[in-house]
Parts: structure tokens; C-alpha cells; sequence
């Protein structure tokens, strides 16, 4: 009787949390994004998803953001290694992309005023907020982003 019951418990502690996880997951895919944003008159994607994360401080979002290379940062080498850069979009916001080159290709012949879209998941901080999540997952549970520049894309 106690092994029956043990096994209900175990069989519906697995299934709740499958449950849960495929819901989170299906709910970060669905949150706010801009993949088949409208273009602006000067061809670059709207950045009107990052501005609405950007004031409602949301986080967690997985958006496409474009604009042209503000800063060059030097990399972040505390644990995972970095490329860091921050962007600025058409509406004036500042993003810093934190790009993982453990896991992607570092973002070659980078530039000031160059033009680039990056995928990722949103950050709120007040200073314009983050984009990480510019590559794969390994693993496959998390969505995947990228960076385009130049023609190639960086995942």
C-alpha cells in the first residue's frame, strides 16, 4: 500500500513539473515580440518592443532589437566569456548586449556606427536595460537568438 502510494506521489510530482515547465516555456516564446516587426522608413526594425520592456521593466522577453554599435565594451571574463557592446536603437534607447562567445562566435570586425539586429532575451535595468540569450542553448530549452552583422549571423 505505501509503495502504490509513493508511486502515485512520484508519478504526479513528474507530470506537474513537465506540466509547468512546458507552460513557462511556452509563455517566455509568446511574450512580447517584435520577429515580424514592421520596418521603419530607414529599413531598420521597430524598436517599439524594447521601449515597451524598457518602461513597463519587464524582463525575461525574447525580442529582436536593431540600431547601430553606440559603444565597444571590453569582454566580460568573470565565468562565461562575453562580448559586450552596447547598442543604440532608432528611438534613442541604449541596450548592452552581452553575447556569450563560450557558447557562439565572437561578433567579428565589430564597429562604431555599425548597423546590426540582434535576438535575445530582455533585461530591465535603468540605464536602457540588456540583451543576453544571442546564441543557442545546448541543452534546447531555451530559445534560441543570434546576431546579424554584416551579412552573417553569429548563433
Amino acid at each position: 500500500m505505501k509503495k502504490r502510494l509513493f508511486t502515485v506521489i512520484v508519478v504526479l510530482a513528474v507530470a506537474t513539473y513537465s506540466y509547468f515547465t512546458q507552460e513557462t516555456r511556452t509563455r517566455q516564446s509568446t511574450e512580447i515580440r517584435d520577429t515580424g516587426a514592421p520596418q521603419a522608413q530607414d529599413g531598420r526594425l521597430n524598436d517599439s518592443a524594447v521601449m515597451r520592456a524598457f518602461k513597463s521593466r519587464r524582463s525575461g522577453q525574447v525580442l529582436e532589437f536593431s540600431g547601430v554599435v553606440d559603444r565597444l565594451l571590453a569582454d566580460d571574463d568573470d565565468g562565461s566569456r562575453h562580448q559586450r557592446f552596447i547598442v543604440r536603437g532608432s528611438d534613442g534607447i541604449t541596450v548592452l548586449i552581452a553575447h556569450n562567445i563560450d557558447l557562439a562566435p565572437r561578433v567579428d570586425a565589430l564597429g562604431l556606427g555599425d548597423a546590426i539586429v540582434i535576438r535575445g532575451e530582455y533585461e530591465w535595468n535603468d540605464r536602457g536595460g540588456l540583451i543576453h540569450w544571442t546564441h543557442h542553448d545546448p541543452r534546447g530549452l531555451h530559445e534560441a537568438g543570434w546576431i546579424r552583422h554584416e551579412g552573417r549571423e553569429y548563433q
